[in-house]
């Protein structure tokens, strides 16, 4: 079985995402060769069923004016495709998900790499989200973060610190879990980067709200501020 009637669809707009997921895939699983799209200027890119999958949806994404941060499969809820995306401006609504899911469903349908039925499950990236492309790193600068490297850097590759200056070449990297005498930051070159996403913190938090704010009211929402909203739903006298 594969896609099609035999496939589930949910719609996500979720701060966290599947846990205890693994890269391998099921014996009824095929692995294809995945060219990278024209349009996809990630940073980081899926390989096998994954990158073959990104390569299908893109283009239709593209169209819509959606941008990809992540395709993954895993073995939760029977088996599961995650597809996280977001438009330019970083905006994802339940409403989004629901057009882009019903968008990408047929062209999977027509070439789905996929052998057996799963769940399609279509999300923004959340608020500790992956950071794919330089854009994402210029504009998190400042916030916390975890740091994967395709390389060793003083005999690492996995750390946690903050995103400091970011431009198009790399960024800097303040390494919380420095060595007494070890300077804790270090630069960062784009092309050296195996996974990258931020931390959940309250700070974090704060920010994302407020430009959510920001681009609702941009978009002629009518955003009430919480002290507003406390006092219209019966809080705190």
């Amino acid at each position: 079985m594969k896609g099609g009637p035999n496939r589930t669809r949910s719609f996500l707009l979720a701060g966290h995402f599947i846990t205890g997921v693994t890269n391998r895939v099921s014996e009824d699983i095929t692995y294809h060769s995945a060219p990278t799209h024209v349009g996809d200027d990630r940073l980081i890119r899926e390989s096998g069923t994954e990158g073959q999958v990104a390569a299908i949806i893109l283009p239709t994404m593209e169209s819509l004016g959606f941008k990809l941060v992540r395709v993954h499969l895993s073995g939760a809820n029977g088996y599961t495709m995650q597809i996280m995306a977001e438009r330019g401006d970083g905006t994802m609504s339940v409403e989004d998900c629901e057009i882009l899911s019903k968008a990408i469903s047929p062209v999977l349908d027509a070439d789905d790499p996929i052998t057996r039925a799963y769940h399609l499950e279509v999300s923004s990236p959340g608020i500790d989200r992956q950071l794919v492309r330089k854009s994402d790193f210029i504009r998190w600068q400042g916030y916390s973060m975890k740091l994967e490297t395709n390389v060793m850097i003083a005999g690492k590759r996995r750390f946690k610190g903050k995103l400091a200056e970011s431009d198009d070449k790399g960024f800097t990297f303040v390494n919380d879990t420095a060595a007494y005498g070890e300077d804790p930051s270090f630069r960062v070159s784009y092309d050296t980067i195996a996974d990258a996403r931020l931390i959940l913190t309250d700070e974090l938090v704060r920010e994302a709200l407020k430009r959510d704010k920001a681009l609702r009211e941009a978009q002629g929402e009518t955003v009430m501020d919480d002290d507003t909203a406390e006092d219209e739903t019966g809080g705190d006298a």
